[in-house]
C-alpha cells in the first residue's frame, strides 16, 4: 500500500539530475521577471529552460539574474534555431552559460507553424551526442521519428501535444499513447498545453514529465495557474502509478451483492 514515503519517493532521474518534480516549467512571456520569479516558485518546478540564445547578458538585468541555479536546474534549449548548424552552435553556447551538457535540442521548419523540422532534428542530435551531449529532443507525435531519435541516441524524447504554444492540449492520445509503447527512454511530453487537464492527461497516458511555458505565462493570473499546474502534474502521476479501473459498457454496482 502506498504511503507519503513511498509517493515522495517517485523520483525521475535524468543523468545526475533526481527530479521529484515532474513539471518542467519555461521562462519565455512573462511580463516581468518579478512575475517570472513568482510562478516559477509556485510552479514547483526543478527543471527551468532557458532560451539562452535570447538572454540579453549585456543589460542592466537579465533574466538569468532571477532563476536561483542553487535552487533550479537550468536546462538552456535552442529555441528559435531553423537547422542543424544553428542548434549546434547554440548548444556550444549553452554548455559554456549553463557549465553542463545537458540541452533541450529544438530545430523547428518554419516561423508560421513552429513545427520541428524532423531531419535537421536527427542531424543535430548525432553531432551533438558524439559530441558528449545530454539530448531532451523536441519533436513531433510522429511514433516513428520518435523511435528513430531514441535509436540514435537521444536521451529523452519530447514530442508535442500540439503546436508550440498553441493550448489546443494533446491532440493525438493515440500518437502518444503509441510513443510510449515502444520508448525505453523517458518521454515528455512538450508543447501545447493549455489547461491543468491537458497537464494530468499526458501523465495518466504515462509520460515521465510535462513541460510548459505559455499555458502559465500567458494565463491572466500565472501564479494561480502554476499552482494549478504543479496540483495537476501531482494528480495525473498519482493516477498512473495508482492504475486506473477498466472501462466497461455496463454499470457495475460499488455495493455488496449481500442483503442484509
Amino acid at each position: 500500500m502506498s504511503d507519503t514515503m513511498t509517493l515522495s519517493s517517485d523520483t525521475l532521474t535524468l543523468d545526475d539530475w533526481v527530479l521529484r518534480s515532474r513539471l518542467f516549467v519555461g521562462t519565455g512571456k512573462y511580463p516581468d521577471f518579478e512575475t517570472t520569479e513568482k510562478a516559477l516558485a509556485a510552479s514547483g518546478a526543478e527543471v527551468i529552460t532557458v532560451a539562452i540564445r535570447r538572454v540579453e547578458f549585456d543589460a542592466e538585468d537579465h533574466l538569468m539574474n532571477h532563476i536561483d541555479p542553487k535552487k533550479y536546474k537550468i536546462l538552456p534549449n535552442t529555441a528559435g534555431c531553423f537547422s542543424a548548424k544553428d542548434a549546434i552552435r547554440v548548444a556550444h553556447i549553452s554548455r559554456e552559460a549553463c557549465g553542463h551538457n545537458k540541452i533541450k535540442l529544438e530545430v523547428l521548419a518554419d516561423e508560421k507553424t513552429l513545427l520541428p523540422d524532423p531531419t535537421a532534428t536527427l542531424e543535430a542530435a548525432k553531432e551533438l551526442i558524439a559530441e558528449g551531449f545530454f539530448i531532451m529532443a523536441y519533436t513531433s507525435d510522429d511514433p516513428v521519428v520518435a523511435k528513430q531519435l531514441e535509436e540514435i541516441g537521444v536521451q529523452v524524447v519530447m514530442p508535442a501535444g500540439a503546436p508550440i504554444g498553441s493550448g489546443q492540449g494533446i491532440l493525438n492520445r493515440n500518437n502518444i499513447r503509441i510513443i510510449l509503447e515502444r520508448a525505453e527512454v523517458p518521454i515528455v511530453v512538450d508543447a501545447g498545453v493549455g489547461v491543468a487537464s491537458d497537464v494530468s492527461e499526458a501523465f495518466e497516458l504515462g509520460c515521465e514529465a510535462v513541460l510548459l511555458n505559455t499555458a502559465i505565462a500567458g494565463a491572466k493570473d500565472p501564479i494561480r495557474m502554476a499552482v494549478a499546474m504543479k496540483q495537476a502534474a501531482e494528480a495525473g502521476r498519482n493516477c498512473y502509478l495508482a492504475g486506473r479501473i477498466p472501462k466497461k459498457l455496463y454499470a457495475n454496482a460499488s455495493s455488496p451483492d449481500l442483503d442484509f
